[in-house]
């Protein structure tokens, strides 16, 4: 990677990713995009350019005057906000995912795109689920992460596309609010851990999901790009985690460190739904074997930086 284009820049990951990306590859060297520009650090420390991932030729055109080698596709709807609006996320997650590999097809460029847990469904097994396995989901989000793993592979296969991805389990991260998935919640929580002392958990009791905290994500994805091509046997996605934990256990973790601290639910039926057809657990050994994938932060260790930035942040 020499002159990375990344859309969604402006989102949970890319708001993190870009200014990582800069810190390693050069601040003109990291292209952010996004619908529109914000005043956040990611839009205002390096080029910035305004791009509608379903539009080709506007994507073509950005990566082509920036003469970019790498593309990074980030830009999506969310699990709860996709499940609400199931065309819109069709068109924008499938739309956007197949311009940004033709993107990358006509700059012969190195692509990224995150998959995620969402892609498992109910028949999956939930323990430790396999990097290869029953994947048969029951939201739209699933079916485009589905679809976009198996569309990934082909440009791969048949135009030759260096395309890699990463099944991304929910990401907790301090600096950028989550935007509309099923694990927001594991978020949501230590903001209102910080300001009041109590949260009322949408997620039931009880129930585990893989998680990660931001910074091991940030570190799989470049460890990932640039990993040796011909080690690389699934690429699109592996299976990485870092940690299970139901909201009872994220609740006492906190507890550690604000005292006191309450949970209470109320269950939101739609992302319980989407919750319980999630894996409960996933194996991560493909990543390991084929590209040396680790973690650093368990949950306590999260937990402890969690709350400590937040109560500078906030």
């Amino acid at each position: 990677m020499k002159r990375i284009l990344i859309t969604g820049a402006l989102g949970q990951i890319g708001s993190e990713l870009t200014l990582k990306l800069r810190d390693i590859y050069g601040s003109d060297n990291v292209i952010a995009t996004d619908i529109k520009k914000n005043d956040s650090e990611a839009a205002g420390s390096g080029p910035f350019e305004t791009v509608d991932v379903t539009d080709l030729n506007q994507m073509v055109e950005t990566a082509k005057k920036y003469k970019v080698d790498t593309v990074m596709h980030l830009a999506a709807l969310l699990s709860a906000t996709a499940e609400a609006k199931p065309v819109f996320a069709w068109n924008l997650n499938m739309g956007g995912l197949l311009n940004g590999l033709e993107t990358a097809r006509e700059l012969n460029a190195q692509f990224f795109t995150p998959s995620s847990i969402g892609a498992f469904g109910p028949s999956t097994p939930k323990d430790n689920t396999p990097q290869d396995t029953i994947m048969r989901p029951s939201t739209m989000y699933g079916v485009n992460k589905v679809a976009g793993e198996l569309l990934a592979d082909y440009y791969h296969q048949k135009y030759g596309v260096d395309t890699r991805g990463l099944r991304f389990p929910g990401l907790i991260s301090h600096v950028a609010l989550p935007g509309g998935g099923t694990t927001d919640y594991a978020v949501e929580i230590y903001y209102e851990a910080v300001k009041n002392g109590r949260y009322t958990s949408y997620i039931d009791k009880g129930t585990y999901m893989d998680m990660m905290y931001m910074p091991d994500a940030l570190h799989a994805i470049i460890d990932l790009m640039e990993a040796d091509s011909a080690k690389l046997i699934h690429r699109n996605s592996f299976n990485v985690t870092a940690m299970s934990f139901d909201p009872e256990e994220i609740a006492s973790s906190i507890a550690k460190y604000v005292p006191g601290f309450e949970i209470s639910y109320h269950v939101d039926p739609a992302r319980q739904k989407i919750a319980d057809s999630w894996p409960n657990s996933i194996d991560a050994t493909a990543a390991k074997e084929e590209w040396g994938f680790k973690f650093e932060y368990d949950l306590d260790r999260m937990t402890k930086e969690m709350i400590e930035k937040l109560r500078q942040k906030l």
